[in-house]
Parts: C-alpha cells; structure tokens; sequence
C-alpha cells in the first residue's frame, strides 16, 4: 500500500494565526433576518462581553458566536463594532424561542 501524499503549506509561507483563530464568517436566514455570524475560538476570546440571549457574561478563553445583520454592512461599511453582538452559542440557537432579555443596569434590583 503507498503512502498518502500529504499537501503541507510551503515553509516560507506565513501562516496567518488570525484567521485560524476567528473562524469563517456564515450567512444565516431566520425569522428575525438574516444575520452574519463569527465562531470565535476560546483562544481568540480575549475580553468580557455580555450576551444579548441571557444576559450573562462571556468570560475569556469561552468560545461563542459574534452576530451581526447583514443589512448593517451595508449601512456602515462592514458591521462595526456596535452592530456586533457576542453570544453564547446556545443562546444563539434558541434566541427564536425566547423573549426578550432585559438589560439592567448595574443597580437595578433583579426581582420585583
């Protein structure tokens, strides 16, 4: 039986450790429009964000999904940074089955 010819990247080409990290960029249509959407890689995730589906922080080093419209592209040039919503990847999932989240400052009292 031969060997399988493995293709390797040249040894003089870079190898770009951004995009291996960010992931690739899919276009996904649901009742609410359609959304561009980001996998990010734990190694990737580098800051506190606050997830639009529960509520909750996205600590560093979790991976989860950035989200954002695909009509905003065309509006501000490239979903900017305030058109990007970090998600849990679950809360992703089930945002067509849930209500609204609601944002509290950091005060508000959490029942009543």
């Amino acid at each position: 039986m031969s060997r399988r010819a493995n293709r390797r990247r040249p040894v003089d080409s870079p190898l770009d450790v951004g995009s291996a990290l960010r992931g690739v960029d899919q276009v996904e249509s649901a009742a609410d429009g359609d959304w561009i959407v980001r996998p990010i890689a734990a190694a990737a995730a580098t800051k506190d964000y606050r997830c639009p589906g529960c509520d909750h922080e996205i600590y560093p080093a979790t991976p989860h999904l950035v989200a954002w419209r695909v009509d905003g592209i065309a509006a501000s040039g490239g979903g900017g940074p305030d058109e990007r919503r970090h998600w849990h990847k679950p809360c992703w999932a089930a945002r067509g089955r849930r209500g609204v989240t609601v944002q509290r400052s950091r005060n508000a009292p959490r029942h009543g």
